[in-house]
């Protein structure tokens, strides 16, 4: 039923782990637009031109698209702290190569090893807040990271800007400085992470990386140059042909896989699916809005780069506060309230942001756009919360990496797409007005874009009355629905996340079993704990505890009981296991069977609506098939 505690300190202190995997988020997020603001001096002191230097843009963006589909892989097969420390180390090396560059192709080398290491950071950041945040705070935990994935682009601008007027616009200054962050990112994870990641050396499939790396490449580079004056509009079409091509060619050849690069079961789990969607249509409406909003400002009120950024400033401020807020609420009421509140926020702001911008107001803007961030702050993090929440442990790593992808993906439609749907409609816009009437044609391709993002949001608010619907894992149809609820055992002992471990001991002992799951109020299953988590929970704190044998050699120690007291009155919900396998009342026989035998269990708990029923054992289907085997004969 349970997994081994990997670490039981970070089990029971988790948050300083989280932190450091939250910056870490913040870091991947925030370089992937902090060098933007930067192409005119890099031009102009390297002598390149503009179609040059977006490669700073699009290399790093194909770089740190084709990393994550195999991070799911290394988080499995590497140690968790040297994994985080390598990654983070490329950020230093990438930073440090092209703070001392002199010429275009050195600082293009050191922003693609940058983005090596950003396509690793934000979903080894995710599977490791995973892994060690307690069930009951998966919320506010996960929306931390939301927080700083939000702040991170955002933040970025005004940081950028800022540093180029003080340095007399020596972008070298930048790169110096993102170094600096990432060496502070190296020590704190050299000194708060463990090893949290349980490994299970999956093998690497050559075909599938060089297959899912071709579709990113040819999916990513065409979108982000659909709209480009210097490339042919064949070019991008054919690029996401290819790249759709080789998508469709990848999913066939992991269905054929014992140990696939990306185990896409997780996308048959349909609340999962619908999460990653909804997921991507918050971040296409939050990297469009960052990057258009400074784009109107600058090149049609005449506002400085820094000042467009300050603009955006207070809403951001506001969504690192309500992230974390939002991911509280999710813990005590989950998703139904606040998904369709969130979209429907958004999409109304940008309507209303559409229509008011053309009266020039900064700090209007800058209020309306507070409830444009702050609805997708209200998805984000508690979508990302349920999504991956839905999935078995063994699909957790790949869940992140489909999510992270989604996030790439996400962000070059947002930014690219969107800057070339807006550049369109201000052309068609101005040339309906009159020649010199540039502000006219702005206001009107921003409306267009408006426009097209309030949609995005419907679709979103459509979608989250639907997820809301799901209180369980979306299950196999069932092929013979009444044999479990025939055969399970339906008077089951089971523990309060409340209880303390000495209340699990006493359990085990009066009822005669080895574990129980926790189960809240609302009946539902937050955790699971056995006998050998306590063991090996009690040997990692107290020095003279070994194994249970402990409890009859030391009676009678003072300083022996001195110090077991305190550490079993621990709540058990901090040793138990969080992610806990368990069965649909509906799964046939021959699905319950391989669940058993694929996690090597011996019971499951069997859930209905959710809602925990009962407990499968292999001898109640041992019993079951040869009572059924016997009265054939």
């Amino acid at each position: 039923m349970s997994s081994t505690t990997h670490d039981a300190l970070a089990h029971r202190n988790p948050m300083p782990i989280i932190a450091v995997a939250a910056f870490a988020a913040f870091l991947a997020t925030f370089n992937e637009t902090f060098l933007i603001i930067g192409f005119t001096p890099v031009m102009l002191d390297l002598h390149v031109d503009l179609t040059t230097v977006q490669w700073l843009a699009g290399a790093y963006m194909l770089g740190a698209g084709v990393m994550v589909p195999v991070s799911a892989f290394l988080y499995r097969s590497i140690p968790t702290r040297p994994l985080f420390l390598a990654i983070v180390g490329l950020l230093i090396i990438g930073s440090v190569v092209g703070g001392l560059a002199l010429n275009f192709p050195v600082l293009l080398i050191g922003r693609i090893i940058q983005s090596l290491g950003t396509g690793l950071l934000i979903p080894v950041g995710m599977n490791i807040t995973l892994d060690v945040a307690p069930r009951q705070k998966l919320g506010i935990c996960m929306g931390l990271m939301g927080a700083m994935t939000t702040l991170g682009p955002s933040l970025s601008f005004v940081i950028a800007g800022a540093l180029l007027s003080i340095f007399n616009d020596n972008w070298h200054a930048l790169l110096w400085t993102f170094a600096g962050l990432s060496a502070l990112c190296f020590i704190f994870g050299a000194v708060m992470l463990r090893d949290i990641g349980k490994l299970t050396r999956p093998r690497l499939d050559a075909a599938s990386v060089a297959l899912i790396a071709l579709a990113l490449v040819g999916i990513l580079y065409g979108a982000s140059t659909l709209f480009s004056d210097s490339v042919q509009l064949l070019v991008p079409l054919g690029a996401i042909i290819v790249g759709a091509i080789a998508l469709v060619l990848f999913v066939r050849r992991q269905k054929g896989l014992e140990h696939p690069l990306i185990d896409l079961r997780a996308l048959s789990v349909r609340p999962f699916a619908l999460g990653v969607i909804m997921n991507m249509l918050a971040l296409i409406i939050m990297f469009a809005m960052n990057i258009i909003i400074p784009v109107f400002l600058q090149g049609t009120l005449n506002v400085s780069a820094l000042n467009a950024s300050l603009v955006l400033f207070p809403a951001i401020i506001l969504a690192v506060v309500v992230a974390p807020l939002a991911g509280r609420i999710y813990d005590k009421h989950g998703v139904k309230v606040l998904l369709p509140l969130g979209f429907a926020l958004t999409a109304v702001a940008v309507v209303l942001l559409s229509f008011f911008i053309r009266t020039e107001s900064l700090i209007l803007m800058a209020f309306i756009y507070i409830f444009v961030i702050s609805g997708l702050a209200l998805v984000i993090g508690p979508v990302q919360s349920y999504a991956l929440s839905r999935l078995t442990p063994e699909l957790n790593a790949h869940g992140v990496t489909i999510m992270s992808t989604g996030f790439q993906i996400a962000g070059c439609i947002g930014a690219s797409v969107f800057s070339g749907i807006y550049a369109v409609a201000v052309g068609f816009a101005s040339a309906s007005a009159a020649a010199e009437d540039t502000t006219t044609g702005a206001n009107g391709g921003f409306l267009v874009v408006g426009i097209i993002l309030a949609a995005l949001g419907v679709v979103g608010l459509i979608l989250a009355f639907r997820i809301s619907a799901y209180k369980s894992p979306a299950q196999a149809p069932a092929a013979t629905p009444s044999v479990l609820s025939q055969i399970a055992k339906h008077d089951v002992y089971t523990l309060s996340p409340d209880d303390k471990v000495l209340d699990a001991l006493r359990s085990f002992v009066d009822k005669g079993v080895s574990g129980m799951p926790l189960v809240s109020d609302t009946g539902e299953i937050v955790g699971f704990v056995s006998d050998g988590d306590i063991m090996r929970y009690l040997a990692n704190q107290h020095s003279a505890f070994k194994t249970a044998y402990s409890f009859i050699v030391e009676s009678g120690n003072e300083g022996f009981d001195k110090k077991l007291t305190p550490l079993v009155q621990l709540p058990v919900s901090e040793i138990a296991t969080k992610h806990v396998i368990s069965v649909d009342i509906n799964m046939e026989l021959g699905e319950i069977c391989k669940v058993l035998v694929d996690h090597h269990l011996k019971k499951a708990p069997v859930l209905e609506n959710g809602r925990m029923v009962g407990i499968i054992n292999r001898s109640n289907i041992v019993r079951y098939s040869v009572a059924d085997y016997l009265g054939s004969i």
